[in-house]
């Protein structure tokens, strides 16, 4: 339960039970003990300092690259897209940008203020604190190449700067100090043309659209590319292109992609995964590892 049950001195807005698949790109996922939208920075960190320190924080976005379990997910969500929206142009290469503004935004904002080296973000789909939370990539460019700077909330509200020497990066991982999450970071860029940029956004925008099965209900990319190889190369090499398990199918553009097809279940979604593992594995000795993650708790018959 909520420590401050008479009173609080913040203004978000806390839900209890919310259905999570309500907010994940998949359409499923049980739901949430607490759900909790900030207004801002300041008003997230007043919360956590007043919620209870013993219930755990599951930090969310746009709900892409995310399986939330059919039986939910116990203690906090806190939603950032609700609020940490504010981007701004701090030096002429330094950009601050929170963690609730969308991945595409970024990339819109360097270009419309002559900077180069962002581009890539436009085909991450999902907010740029889940980008930076697993150092998202795409076109062959990561996210952690262009951060300078971070800004941390632990447990008890208090905000802590720390730099990209913190952390330990690699292919879709981040790793640093613990109880701490990103609020905001500093990004440096290069002078550029906007008119170059913009042409390249729009050109990298088309290479996604022709690829990828934009439009659906899926989560991005399943599977992490193994060394040396392409994680959509294999599944389709086994044939596995449109497998399917109840309205879970794995899509015919893209073989690293599943797409909800209406009525699937998380259980669907994750037995596809499974199943795609073991047969890749059997076929091809690779593992594939998970890029999505997974959270929550199944349902029990």
């Amino acid at each position: 339960m909520m420590t401050a049950a008479i009173s609080h001195r913040w203004n978000g807005l806390l839900l209890t039970d919310e259905p999570m698949a309500r907010h994940t790109s998949w359409r499923v996922g049980g739901s949430a003990d607490y759900f909790y939208q900030p207004t801002d920075i300041d008003d997230l960190g007043i919360f956590l300092n007043e919620s209870d320190p013993s219930l755990p924080l599951t930090w969310l976005g746009l709900g892409s690259n995310l399986l939330v379990r059919d039986g939910g997910v116990r203690g906090i969500v806190i939603h950032m897209l609700s609020g940490m929206k504010s981007i701004e142009l701090l030096e002429e290469t330094l950009v601050r940008v929170e963690v609730g503004v969308p991945s595409a935004r970024v990339a819109r904002f360097c270009a419309n203020n002559n900077l180069s080296g962002g581009e890539f973000l436009t085909g991450i789909p999902g907010l740029f604190g889940g980008a930076l939370s697993m150092n998202a990539g795409a076109f062959g460019d990561e996210t952690w190449q262009i951060v300078d700077s971070v800004e941390m909330i632990d447990r008890q509200g208090n905000r802590i700067q720390r730099t990209a020497n913190d952390f330990t990066v690699a292919y879709r991982s981040v790793s640093g100090p613990q109880n701490e999450w990103f609020v905001a970071a500093n990004i440096r860029l290069k002078h550029g043309s906007s008119a170059e940029s913009k042409s390249r956004l729009r050109k990298l925008l088309e290479k996604r659209n022709e690829s990828q099965p934009i439009g659906t209900a899926n989560a991005g990319s399943v599977f992490k590319n193994p060394p040396g190889d392409f994680a959509a190369r294999l599944i389709e090499s086994c044939g596995l292109k449109g497998a399917r398990i109840g309205d879970a199918v794995v899509s015919g553009k893209h073989a690293n992609f599943i797409i909800n097809k209406g009525g699937a279940s998380a259980a669907d979604i994750e037995s596809l995964i499974k199943h795609i593992q073991r047969v890749v594995a059997e076929k091809t000795g690779v593992e594939l590892k998970t890029e999505v993650h997974i959270i929550g708790e199944a349902t029990h018959d």
